[in-house]
């Protein structure tokens, strides 16, 4: 009879190895054979599009086929991206400086690329912001990106000697004054709320989900980063539930700065939402976004856009205590 490891390695090219463990891990937490549990992951990538981490990440596990059936997957998520996203425009949301250009009546701060500009152009920058963000041109989850104080270094020519350096690839962009209110929770990072939207087929916007990200002793707010994320009622702003981590720790309020997160409601909700509408609108060739938005003192504006939206954070089983997913209301804006 074959063995288990060359069924897996059969029928799924992927990483089966990887698979293994998390079918060892839900065996050892469910005491379900691990037969079983490969048969039901197959299940649930040929009925629901989920892979294997899927299936662990949502526990499917513990749920019924009609939960199952209410969960964004990772094939899901994929199907949408190649129906409402043309990938000959995702440039314009991968590189910062492109999406600054088409994005600008909504970012709100000033900005400048570091090559192909003058040193002499770079330097006024510097000393107007004396407290800048350095960012990889591309990029993501907020690896690369840097805080440069003009003060830390001896002279501005050192500072621009290292900005301009071959390997460095920077867009160079004023601080954002985050409001108060969301200062209170962490003051160290720009705290955003991820506000997903879709066009339907008239190019009409509709919201579909939101969620917090909180930094946590970095000055980003990346989930993948150490920072942590929390639902968010898309209609009231009102944080819904908990702060989560990576590593499943709970926060009502958060660690460094014991500000209650749970109940939080975000000053000029209804200016974020009409503007990530309005943002939507610009590029209609991408009509699937996750908007990240920042909640300054002069009110909402946009960090960046995401023309992938992950799927993975917006139902967390410590977040949906309903076992009930996000997938009802893509398909309730499919209908309108």
């Amino acid at each position: 009879m074959p063995s288990f490891k060359y069924l897996v390695k059969r029928a799924l090219n992927m990483d089966y190895s990887t698979m293994l463990k998390k079918i060892n891990s839900i065996h050892k937490k469910t005491g379900k054979s691990r037969l079983a549990i490969f048969n039901d992951m197959r299940n649930c990538a040929v009925k629901y599009g989920a892979g294997y981490m899927d299936y662990d990440l949502f526990e499917m596990y513990n749920l019924t086929d009609e939960q199952r059936d209410t969960y964004i997957t990772r094939g899901r998520n994929n199907e949408l991206i190649e129906k409402y996203n043309n990938p000959n425009y995702n440039y314009i949301f991968r590189n910062k400086v492109e999406f600054n250009k088409y994005f600008k009546d909504f970012i709100k701060r000033d900005y400048l690329k570091v090559r192909g500009t003058s040193k002499d152009d770079l330097i006024a920058f510097m000393m107007n912001h004396q407290t800048f963000m350095a960012k990889p041109l591309t990029g993501t989850c907020g690896k690369g990106i840097e805080k440069i104080n003009v003060a830390d270094y001896e002279n501005i020519d050192d500072l621009y000697n290292y900005l301009a350096k071959e390997e460095n690839n920077f867009l160079l962009e004023e601080v954002i004054t985050q409001c108060d209110e969301v200062n209170a929770i962490y003051p160290e990072a720009i705290n955003t709320v991820r506000i997903v939207t879709i066009l339907d087929d008239e190019e009409i916007p509709h919201v579909i989900c939101a969620y917090f990200r909180i930094g946590n002793g970095k000055y980003v707010d990346n989930f993948n980063s150490g920072g942590m994320v929390a639902p968010v009622n898309e209609e009231t702003g009102e944080i819904l539930d908990k702060a989560i981590d990576k590593n499943k720790n709970l926060y009502e309020r958060h660690p460094l700065t014991n500000t209650k997160i749970k109940g939080f409601k975000f000053p000029n909700w209804d200016e974020a939402l009409e503007m990530v509408k309005k943002a939507s609108l610009v590029m209609t060739e991408i009509r699937y976004v996750g908007w990240d938005v920042c909640f300054s003192k002069d009110g909402p504006l946009l960090v960046e856009g995401n023309e992938f939206p992950g799927h993975d954070i917006y139902q967390l089983p410590e977040h949906t205590p309903n076992k009930i997913g996000i997938w009802p209301k893509f398909t309730k804006a499919f209908k309108k």
